[in-house]
């Protein structure tokens, strides 16, 4: 019981800390929630599409997966995975501050960002995204089954294809800057 509450309040930092985030860059007149929105290659919409509907499915199955615990693990492993996952929020907060107004959930259509290569962001090219992913893993581990490790699957590798197209945009909107951050920095870790 004291790991399903444990998960839940990683769980819970995570999701406050992204929409608190949205809602202060909302407040300020800057469109975070862009994924699946305006006028971009449909290849790159599809993608923002399907990365939208697994982040609000995925957290579903994670809540089911604690709730219903199918598959108990010994108590280590789901102190693990919780370590994971909250290493995941440490992660995903640090990008998301570093970033502070250039941060954004999708590609935008024109240049409204800049390019970020302080604080953690001089080790990972994609912090927020490690820390998606570790959040992701570290529920996993803590609460495994089919289902869950299905959707959990399918949401890192979406991720990883939305890392591919901001790489792209990043590319052509920061040309050779863009190009010396990336020889220097790992996409991950």
């Amino acid at each position: 019981m004291i790991t399903q509450i444990a998960t839940l309040a990683v769980m819970a930092a995570f999701y406050i800390a992204y929409f608190t985030k949205a809602l202060q860059q909302r407040k300020q007149g800057v469109s975070t929630m862009i994924l699946g929105e305006g006028d971009k290659p449909q290849g790159e919409k599809n993608i923002e599409i399907c990365l939208k509907i697994l982040s609000f499915t995925l957290p579903a199955i994670e809540i089911m997966s604690i709730y219903w615990n199918l598959m108990e693990l010994p108590l280590r492993w789901q102190w693990i995975g919780i370590g994971v996952a909250a290493l995941g929020v440490v992660f995903f907060c640090a990008g998301m501050l570093t970033m502070k107004d250039s941060w954004r959930a999708g590609i935008p259509e024109k240049k409204e960002t800049s390019l970020v290569t302080t604080g953690i962001y001089r080790f990972s090219r994609n912090p927020a995204f490690v820390g998606f992913d570790l959040l992701y893993l570290g529920i996993l581990i803590a609460f495994p089954n089919a289902w869950h490790a299905c959707f959990a699957g399918a949401s890192i590798y979406v991720f990883h294809l939305q890392i591919l197209s901001e790489e792209n945009y990043l590319a052509r909107t920061f040309g050779e800057e863009y190009a010396e951050y990336k020889s220097r920095v790992r996409r991950y870790l």
